[in-house]
This record gives C-alpha cells, sequence and structure tokens, in this order.
C-alpha cells in the first residue's frame, strides 16, 4: 500500500495515502433514534452517500423489528438501493436466520458482531460470546458456500459498560477465531466510546499477530471525545478501513449513554488535511448529515456542517 508523509506539529507522520471509509449511517447511525424512518428515507440517504463516493454502506441489519424497529423493511431497503455504481451493500446478521434474509435480499457482504464481553452480549443478543462464536462459524461457512463475504466486527473490543475493562487478549482470540472460520475483515469496535489511541495501537498489534490474512477495520464513538485521535491512530497503525455515520448519528440500543459514531465528513477534514484520499466528496457528506439531521428532528452532531472546510 502506497504511503505520504505528513510534516506537522514539529514531527512526520507515515500514513496510509488512502483508505476506505464504510458508511454506517444507514444502520448504525439510525439503530438508536426515536424517529424511525421509512424505508423510502433510508434508501434516499443510501443514495446520496452513493453520489457522494461512499463505496461501502452498510445499508441494513436483519434482527428482528421487535428488537429494533428503526430498522424493520431490510428487504424493502435493499430492494431499492441503487446497483451498478460500484458499490458493496452490507448487512448486519445475527444468526442464522438472518444471514438466510440477507442473502435472500442480495447484500454483497455480511457482517457479523460478536460482543467480546458476556454480560453485553447477552443483553445486545440473547446469547454469550462463545454462543455468538458458535453461530459466526455457522454464518461464516454458508455465507462462503453462497459467495458472500463475511467478516465480523468484534463489538465492545475497547470497553464494556457492564464489565468494564475489555481483556485485550479477549480480543485477539476473537479475532483469531474470525480469521480461522474465514473472516475477510476484522473489525474492532468502541461501542461505547472508552478507547483512546494507545489501546488502538494494542489492539491492532495483537489482532494482526492473531489474524493476519483478514483486513483490519474499526469503528469508533465519539462519546468522550476520543473518536478522531483515534481515527488517526489507526490509519497510522494500517488499519485499511474506518466506519463512519453521516451527520455522526448513532448508538447501541443496548448499551447505556451510548451515543453517536464518528461523523463521515468530520473524519473525511481530518484525513484529507492528514493527506490520507478517500475518494469521498467531503462537501456532499457534509450537506448529507444537515439534510439526516433534519429528518431525524435534531441537529447533526458533526461539526464541518457548521463550520464548513478549510479553506473555505
Amino acid at each position: 500500500m502506497e504511503t505520504s508523509t505528513v510534516q506537522g506539529l514539529g514531527q512526520t507522520l507515515h500514513t496510509n495515502s488512502h483508505i476506505t471509509v464504510l458508511e454506517v449511517g444507514p444502520r448504525d447511525g439510525l439503530q438508536n433514534e426515536e424517529r424511525v424512518l421509512s424505508p423510502d428515507d433510508r434508501i434516499a440517504l443510501i443514495e446520496r452517500c452513493a453520489a457522494a463516493g461512499a463505496r461501502r454502506i452498510e445499508a441494513v441489519s436483519f434482527v428482528h423489528p421487535g428488537r429494533v424497529p428503526q430498522m424493520a423493511g431490510a428487504e424493502e431497503v435493499m430492494k431499492g438501493v441503487p446497483r451498478g455504481a460500484g458499490v458493496s451493500y452490507s448487512g448486519l446478521v445475527l444468526n442464522r436466520r438472518g444471514l438466510d434474509r440477507a442473502l435472500a435480499a442480495g447484500v454483497d457482504e455480511v457482517n457479523v458482531v460478536v460482543v467480546a464481553s458476556d454480560t453485553f452480549c447477552r443483553r445486545n443478543q440473547g446469547c454469550t460470546t462463545d454462543e455468538a462464536l458458535a453461530a459466526w462459524d455457522v454464518i461464516a461457512a454458508a455465507a462462503h458456500d453462497a459467495g458472500v463475504p463475511a467478516g465480523m466486527t468484534i463489538a465492545a473490543a475497547f470497553g464494556c459498560p457492564f464489565e468494564g475493562e475489555t481483556p485485550p487478549e479477549r480480543v485477539a482470540e476473537i479475532a483469531r477465531r474470525a480469521e480461522a472460520a474465514g473472516a475477510f475483515e476484522v473489525a474492532l469496535a468502541d461501542t461505547i466510546g472508552v478507547g483512546v489511541p494507545a489501546q488502538v495501537r494494542d489492539l491492532a498489534r495483537r489482532t494482526r499477530a492473531a489474524a493476519s490474512s483478514a483486513a483490519l477495520r474499526f469503528h469508533f464513538h465519539n462519546t468522550r471525545n476520543t473518536g478522531y485521535a483515534n481515527a488517526l491512530t489507526a490509519v497510522e497503525e494500517g488499519a485499511a478501513v474506518l466506519d463512519a455515520s453521516a451527520g455522526g448519528f448513532g448508538g447501541c440500543p443496548f448499551a447505556p449513554a451510548a451515543t453517536g459514531n464518528i461523523a463521515t465528513e468530520d473524519l473525511l477534514y481530518a484525513l484529507e488535511r492528514s493527506g490520507v484520499g478517500t475518494g469521498m466528496d467531503m462537501a456532499a457528506i457534509a450537506e448529507t448529515g444537515t439534510w439526516l439531521g433534519t429528518l431525524l428532528g435534531k441537529p447533526a452532531p458533526a461539526l464541518l456542517g457548521r463550520a464548513g472546510p478549510f479553506p473555505s
């Protein structure tokens, strides 16, 4: 992968010259919002993100609508997304039933969540971490047979709202299990926004050692204002993909006081000013974040839409 050298603050940073931003607004950005958007509105959000250059979009979640009503109508959304523009659409699944729905709906990739702590895993998906890993093995094998790439997101990798610190050895072992079942990608998720750059470095290196064949992705929340520092650290550590949500919306319905993802537009600003390209239109994403805020009835947490880029 090509690298760039960026001078700043008296030091030289060596970073990837290009990184993929996976737009998670249509799924993780909406799943914790009080206002439930219609499938048509969610399709419009996806269309805007695709038009702004997003080439990987987490479009839907195949969970029971009784658990997460914001994600009802996943099949309808997938039926309406724009095809043929080089966009890969992923769907979140937690079990074999969810996978069957995802495959029938025509997703391009599958994202399976495994929570790194038992307490949170029970609240999130009604099972222990080991039981979630057993389900992952079944899902990964079936997805492989169907020719659809399956990746794993390790949730609460940086900390759990119920058990406290997440042992990094536990995260590495889950990553190893992910790779053993053929994960094309392993994502480390700071689900409740407690991580700091030192943890990013440590977990990135442990995960690469445990799952060297899988691409490394990170998912950050800005709950304690460390999300963007963590994202830039992940780039320095060789991350291939960063998750972000247009407008900075998001959170987990099953985690107390969970707040939004890092905002796509704010992340793009930080990356581009650091010499890291994404292929996305920062202004268009900022407009999308503001538009989404009007649909949800509240201002977008993102700052770029208010301050504007620099130079203007």
